[in-house]
C-alpha cells in the first residue's frame, strides 16, 4: 500500500501534480532518498533541495514536492516547507488512533523509543514515531507526514531551545496524551530561570486534544507550574514518581544481575511488576511516565512491561559495548556521547558508580547552551565525579575547564582539547576490566571516540 498519492498530496498542499505517481516513504534529506520515497525539495539558508533532484530520481525516488519547474514527476507548490506542514496536518487528521507527544529537558527520545517499543508489541505494524531525534519545526512534520493512514498509535518527540517553539509543533501533533519527562538546566542560554524552561516545556499541553491527559513528573520541582499549566488547557493531570503522592510510583526497586532494575509499580488502575532493562534510576523514572501513557491510552500493560525489559541503550543515549582490547581482554564501553547538561550527566554518573570494574574512567565533554551559569554548573559536577568512584577523568574542552580545577586533587584528570585528543588519551590508558562513560554535549563530537573505539581503532 502507498503512503500517498499524487493526487493526495496535491489535495493536501493546494499543489498541482505534474504527473500521478505513489510514494512509500518521504524524506528531505537527499542522502536518505530510497526508491519509492518522496523527496521534499526545501530551501535553506545554504543549499536547496531542488539541486539534488536528478540524483534523487536516478536512486528511484518515486515523485517529489518542488516549487521550481521540473522534468520529474512532482507536485509544484509555492512554498514547500509550507507544504510539508500541510501535508503533516493531513496525515494527522487522516489517523484514527491514539497520538502521544513527548518532551522534557532529559529522556525525550529514549522515552518516545520505550512508548514506540510497548505499542508496537501490542500492535504490530501499527504503532508509529519519529526516527531518530527529529523533534524541531522540520523533523516533526517529516515526521507526522510519514505516518500511515492505518496507524492505531503516533508517538511523537518534541523539543525546543527557545520559547514558543514547542507551542507550534504541538499544535502540529495535537496529542491526546503529552508527556513531560522533567525540567531541568538546559538551553539556559535562552531563559531567564529554569521556570522559563518549564513553561517552555509546559507548551506541548497547548495542543492536546479535548478530553486530553497530562503526565507529569511528580519528583519535579517545577511540579506545581506544569499542573497549573495543563489544567489551563484543560487537561487530565497523572503524575508519575517515586514519592506517595504520586499517581504513577514504584512501590519497590532491586538492582538485577544484568544492571537492570526490578520494578514493583502502582499504577492508576493496578499494580505492576516488571523489568527495565536499562540501567540507571532515571530510567526506572522514564519506564513510569511510559506505563502512565500506555494505561492512559488503553494499551496492553502486561505487553509494555515485557518490553521495556527487553530494551537496550541506543547509539549516543546508553548503548553499552564490550571492546575487545590488543591484550585480548575487553573493557565496557557506555555510550553518552549524544547530549548532555547537569541532569543527565549526574544520572549517567550513577550508572557508572554501580558497574563493577577495575577502574571507572569518565570522558566527560563540555556541556552547551548553559548561560552566564555554565562554569559554576561545570564545576558543580566535581562532586558527582567523585562520588561515583571514577579514577580517571578525560575532560575534553575549554568549557571543563572549571571541573578540572574543581576536581584537583581529588581524582586523577587529563583535560583535552577536543575528541581527537581524548582519543588518543583514552588509547594509551584503556585495560581489561576498565569501564568507560562517554559523554557530552554533540558539539563536542564525541561520538567519533565512541566510533573509533567500537571499529577496533582505539
Amino acid at each position: 500500500m502507498s503512503l500517498w498519492t499524487a493526487a493526495e498530496i496535491a489535495a493536501a498542499t493546494g499543489g498541482v501534480a505534474t504527473a500521478d505517481f505513489a510514494v512509500s516513504g518521504i524524506a528531505f534529506d537527499s542522502r536518505e532518498v530510497g526508491p519509492g520515497d518522496l523527496f521534499v525539495a526545501l530551501k535553506g539558508e545554504t543549499t536547496d533541495g531542488h539541486r539534488f533532484l536528478d540524483d534523487v530520481f536516478s536512486r528511484g525516488a518515486g515523485g517529489a514536492i518542488i516549487s521550481q519547474p521540473s522534468a520529474h514527476p512532482a507536485v509544484r507548490v509555492p512554498d514547500t516547507m509550507a507544504a510539508l506542514e500541510a501535508l503533516a496536518r493531513a496525515a494527522r487528521a487522516r489517523m484514527g488512533g491514539v497520538v502521544i507527544g513527548v518532551t522534557g529537558s532529559v529522556g525525550k527520545t529514549g522515552t518516545k523509543e520505550a512508548l514506540f517499543a510497548c505499542l508496537d508489541r501490542a500492535a504490530p505494524g501499527a504503532a508509529h514515531r519519529s526516527l531518530k531525534s527529529y523533534n524541531n519545526h522540520t523533523g516533526v512534520p517529516l515526521s507526522l507526514a510519514r505516518m500511515p493512514a492505518a496507524t492505531r498509535y503516533g508517538v511523537f518527540e518534541m523539543g525546543m531551545n527557545h520559547a514558543g517553539e514547542i507551542a507550534a509543533l504541538t499544535r502540529l501533533v495535537r496529542p491526546h496524551i503529552a508527556i513531560v519527562t522533567t525540567v531541568a538546566s538546559v538551553h539556559l542560554e535562552f531563559f531567564k530561570d529554569e521556570s522559563g524552561i518549564a513553561d517552555a516545556k509546559a507548551e506541548i499541553f497547548e495542543g492536546l486534544e479535548p478530553g486530553g491527559t497530562a503526565i507529569i513528573p511528580d519528583d519535579n520541582v517545577h511540579r506545581d507550574r506544569l499542573i497549573a499549566a495543563a489544567e489551563t488547557c484543560g487537561a487530565s493531570i497523572v503524575t508519575f514518581g517515586s514519592g506517595k503522592g504520586a499517581d504513577v510510583r514504584a512501590l519497590e526497586t532491586m538492582r538485577t544481575s544484568s544492571g537492570g532494575t526490578f520494578v514493583t509499580a502502582q499504577l492508576r488502575t493496578r499494580e505492576l511488576s516488571f523489568t527495565v532493562g536499562q540501567p540507571g534510576a532515571h530510567q526506572v523514572s522514564n519506564a513510569l511516565a511510559v506505563l502512565a501513557a500506555i494505561e492512559a491510552a488503553g494499551g496492553d500493560l502486561g505487553l509494555a512491561g515485557l518490553a521495556l525489559a527487553d530494551m537496550g541503550g541506543l547509539a549516543g543515549r546508553g548503548a553499552r559495548i564490550t571492546l575487545a582490547l590488543p591484550d585480548g581482554g575487553s573493557a565496557l564501553l557506555i555510550d553518552e556521547s549524544y547530549n548532555a547538561n547537569p541532569t543527565s550527566m549526574r544520572a549517567t554518573l550513577d550508572v557508572l558508580a554501580s558497574e563493577p570494574a577495575r577502574r571507572r574512567i569518565a570522558v566527560l565533554g563540555a556541556m552547551g547552551e548553559l548561560g552566564p551559569d555554565s562554569a559554576t554548573l561545570h564545576a558543580g559536577l566535581a562532586a558527582p565525579v567523585a562520588d561515583a568512584g571514577v579514577d580517571l577523568a578525560i575532560l575534553v574542552g575549554e568549557g571543563m575547564r572549571p571541573l578540572a580545577n574543581a576536581l584537583e586533587g581529588r581524582v586523577e584528570i587529563v583535560h583535552v582539547p577536543d575528541a581527537a585528543s581524548a582519543q588518543a588519551r583514552l588509547r594509551a590508558m584503556i585495560a581489561a576490566q576498565d569501564v568507560v562513560l562517554v559523554k557530552g554535549s554533540n558539539f563536542v563530537g564525541l561520538s567519533a571516540v565512541v566510533a573509533a573505539l567500537a571499529g577496533g581503532k582505539a
